[in-house]
């Protein structure tokens, strides 16, 4: 696997997060490596409940003991090491070094402060501006996401905007501090075709403009094909791939990135589509990947795809699979990775 620059942005080996909660403790992420460089927009991919949203509330360190545990090897933003901070020295990193976009827009945001008070917030921490002078700054953020009508917007309270909108001022809060590093979590689901398209190329002139790190947590493969450098495939909560954006998802050599791309319209064999259309052929079905997500309190035995998978031979169910090499770029969890070259 190709490694990370010498001093990489974000830095993470080993990283599990095992939740306590009634009954034997269990891993929701297990043993991840990840790394992002500076300026670079790194996607992460997979099913709900694969992982990615723990892994990145971990890296955060959100997430309260001794309800859940986060450990790691090492867990690195430029040149600190996270976990060796107290939880008031991670406050200083969270929203200035560190923002984060969080899934859910309509609980992400507090009912009982507007808009302009909560984009404002984290300036006035950590800029120690003016409460005038980070109102200000907090409206020129919010026309930044894409809000026209941002000061009267700034103005209002979280039950007075759509979704859409809601999501728009949970990214002002997470840039509104010019952060190194962006973890993004799903932050395009509520959003339309024009405003996805607006956000996007906002995180990639401030790419330009501030050398920003991109986390980008995403079910919509074609963002993610049209926008990153490199992919992390996540199933069960363990990296199963990883590579370069056209190698993940122009070459993937694991059975499950193969069946993400191929139940996707447009993102497998798009000259059999193309022929079809011309055509005018019926509409083949798309295939799906049988089964569900394994429960991480009761994995199986081997590979955690095994059951899943269509070209599972023995040596899938006798031992756990390690991620290996298959390039300088690129690592997968499969025994037939050889093989199964597309």
């Amino acid at each position: 696997m190709v490694s990370p620059s010498p001093t990489p942005l974000l830095h993470v080996e080993g990283l599990t997060t095992t939740f306590h909660a009634g009954g034997a403790p269990f891993a929701v992420v297990d043993e991840v490596d990840l790394y992002v460089n500076r300026g670079e927009f790194v996607g992460v991919v997979g099913e709900s409940g694969c992982g990615k949203s723990v892994m990145a509330l971990s890296l955060m360190r959100l997430l309260e003991e001794p309800e859940a545990s986060v450990r790691a090897r090492s867990l690195r933003l430029g040149d600190q090491e996270l976990l060796s901070l107290t939880e008031h020295q991670m406050c200083s990193v969270r929203g200035k070094r560190m923002g984060m976009v969080f899934q859910e827009p309509m609980t992400s945001l507090n009912p009982v402060y507007t808009v302009g008070w909560q984009v404002s917030e984290g300036m006035r921490i950590h800029e120690r501006l003016a409460r005038n002078d980070a109102w200000e700054r907090s409206v020129a953020m919010l026309t930044r996401v894409g809000i026209s009508d941002a000061r009267e917007i700034a103005h209002a309270y979280p039950h007075q905007l759509s979704g859409g909108m809601r999501q728009r001022v949970v990214m002002a809060i997470a840039l509104a501090c010019g952060p190194e590093l962006l973890l993004a979590d799903e932050p395009t689901t509520a959003l339309d075709v024009t405003l996805q398209k607006q956000f996007l190329e906002l995180i990639q002139s401030l790419r330009a403009e501030q050398n920003l790190g991109v986390l980008f947590i995403s079910h919509d493969l074609s963002v993610i094909a049209s926008q990153a450098d490199r992919v992390y495939v996540m199933y069960a909560g363990q990296v199963v791939e990883t590579g370069t954006a056209a190698e993940v998802l122009h070459s993937p050599r694991h059975p499950y990135t193969q069946g993400l791309l191929a139940s996707i319209p447009g993102m497998g064999e798009p000259s059999e589509r193309t022929e079809m259309f011309a055509e005018k052929r019926p509409r083949k079905r798309l295939p799906t990947i049988e089964g569900t997500v394994p429960d991480v309190r009761q994995l199986p035995a081997g590979c955690r795809f095994a059951p899943r998978c269509v070209s599972r031979v023995d040596a899938c169910t006798k031992a756990a699979v390690p991620l290996r090499a298959l390039s300088a770029t690129q690592s997968v969890r499969c025994v037939r990775a050889e093989e199964l070259a597309s």
